[in-house]
């Protein structure tokens, strides 16, 4: 095996560990202008993204979003498609030997290949496929038949695709606005601030993109450690499916605060816990950042009544952690919430209160020497008691190059930046909106320390909702969230969503690199 070989398949592995699948081909001499020592950094030319299944109501409205911001050195060519979970299930092997043994009957020959065109033509059938870059589509969906979405790009289409879908429940457990991105394959997920109380209707959804089934176990941890699972271990997710668990039959302990962790033993899954609640309506809870001892919850609304944080640490260590609060002036301590002690392996809560008392803020933990890690999230109430409606922001990840959010409209759009350590200049594009209008940029200078909520640039001509990509130009780490809101019945509805990093580029060795003890 050559060198020139060795090196594209180093950069092809790093592209799967950052992406859940991905690929990429041999660097075009025009495109690897940008370099970092000897490694060319490329367009991501394969992705994948998963939507859960948005609702069991009938009275769901659900928009479904799909984008990819225009970059620099894509391929000329490429799709993103998203299709129905339940449409590309695997076919039944018995259907298909029944079938064949149809097609020897005499006369029946032209009926059977109707049905298998009409068959072919329904699982072939995008619900959402974007046709340029730089410009979102969107695909409307009511009741509960809105199905989860498995979608793949590639081309000029994979870098940065990024997938959001948006759910308004009218009346009923969990009524308001529910919003979550669609989110890559994983083997490993925490999500602190999931409940197994009455008042709670939790559900962890799993989605399985391949063709083999995964095998997955479900850990929950509550506030004296590990609880008691009859059904937790070994739950399969058939190929090409979404499989909602009700957490509450997993365990007979009823707690209002748990952390769940869900590892997959074999195959790949994109999880996400959609948390419901009978009075304070309800929304979706991503994943947490990975453990660590630093951990950053972008965002919080200025207008928060209540803050309710949550938090775990893996493994026996106790951990007191450092709060902050990164407002507009600078980082804060909360009065009363300096320190916060967590026992190891079970999960605590805290009521922080009106913590942001009118202005944007982001909280700031912080473990001493950063030795014990940690996962976290936060709850967030607004509106006045009887008219409340709740949202979760989990620890997020930086915004290391690029990240975007969807479903925006003129009004009702927050856009939160942070830069909890250094200063940092970001690059703020509107796109094109999804039925007319001309992008817009902005650059805002973020200042050490502190959350902005930034007036965002808007679409000139604007018809339909658009997408929001923020760019690190400087200075960082920065992390971000977008809130979406409106009033329905004197009911503050909103949904809140963190920008992780688009992880569109990657480092590929130059192809000139001596990779030779490869060779041994």
């Amino acid at each position: 095996m050559n060198r020139t070989t060795l090196s594209l398949i180093a950069g092809a592995t790093a592209l799967a560990a950052v992406t859940g699948f991905a690929a990429v081909s041999a660097p075009d001499p025009e495109a690897a202008g940008q370099r970092t020592g000897a490694a060319a950094t490329l367009p991501v030319e394969r992705t994948g993204l998963l939507c859960p299944r948005p609702s069991t109501s009938d009275l769901a409205e659900t928009t479904y979003t799909s984008f990819t911001p225009v970059t620099e050195g894509a391929d000329g060519k490429g799709t993103a498609v998203l299709r129905s979970a339940a449409q590309q299930s695997a076919p039944d092997e018995n259907e298909n030997e029944d079938a064949e043994g149809e097609d020897e009957k005499d006369g029946e020959t032209t009926e059977k290949g109707d049905k298998d065109a009409a068959k072919d033509d329904k699982v072939d059938r995008p619900v959402l496929q974007l046709k340029e870059p730089g410009k979102p589509v969107s695909a409307e969906a009511d009741g509960a038949d809105a199905p989860a979405l498995v979608g793949t790009a590639d081309g000029r289409f994979a870098s940065g695709w990024t997938a959001q879908q948006t759910t308004e429940v009218a009346a009923g457990t969990g009524r308001g606005l529910q919003g979550v991105a669609c989110s890559a394959a994983d083997t490993q997920f925490w999500f602190p601030g999931a409940s197994t109380d009455d008042s709670r209707t939790d559900y962890i959804h799993l989605t399985n993109p391949d063709d083999s089934a995964a095998v997955v176990d479900i850990e929950l941890y509550g506030k004296d450690g590990e609880l008691e699972t009859t059904v937790g271990e070994g739950i399969t997710v058939k190929p090409r499916s979404a499989e909602p668990v009700l957490l509450s039959t997993l365990t007979a302990e009823k707690q209002t605060d748990v952390t769940v962790h869900v590892v997959v033993r074999s195959g790949r899954v994109g999880a996400a816990v959609q948390a419901l609640d009978d009075e304070t309506g309800g929304d979706w809870l991503p994943a947490s950042a990975d453990p660590s001892g630093r951990l950053v919850l972008p965002g919080i609304p200025k207008d928060a009544k209540a803050v309710r944080l949550v938090a775990f640490t893996p493994g026996d260590a106790d951990v007191d952690l450092k709060v902050r609060l990164a407002a507009p002036s600078g980082l804060i301590t909360p009065a009363g919430n300096e320190t916060l002690h967590l026992k190891g392996g079970m999960t605590a809560a805290f009521d922080l209160g009106e913590l942001t008392r009118g202005e944007a803020g982001s909280l700031v933990l912080t473990a001493p020497d950063g030795s014990v890690p940690v996962v976290a999230a936060v709850r967030v109430l607004r509106g006045e008691e009887g008219k409340q409606e709740s949202a979760f922001i989990p620890a997020a990840r930086p915004i290391e190059t690029r990240a975007t959010a969807l479903d925006n409209t003129a009004k009702g759009t927050t856009l939160s930046v942070t830069a909890p350590e250094g200063g940092a200049e970001i690059k703020v594009t509107a796109s094109a909106g999804t039925e007319g209008g001309t992008p817009q940029t902005k650059t805002y200078s973020i200042k050490p320390g502190t959350t902005q909520d930034i007036e965002a640039p808007v679409p000139a001509g604007l018809k339909g909702g658009y997408a929001l990509t923020v760019e690190t130009r400087s200075g960082g780490p920065v992390y971000a969230s977008r809130t979406l809101a409106s009033t329905e019945g004197g009911v503050p509805y909103f949904t809140v969503q963190p920008l992780p990093d688009d992880r569109g580029m990657v480092a590929v060795p130059d192809a000139s690199e001596d990779l030779s003890v490869l060779q041994r």
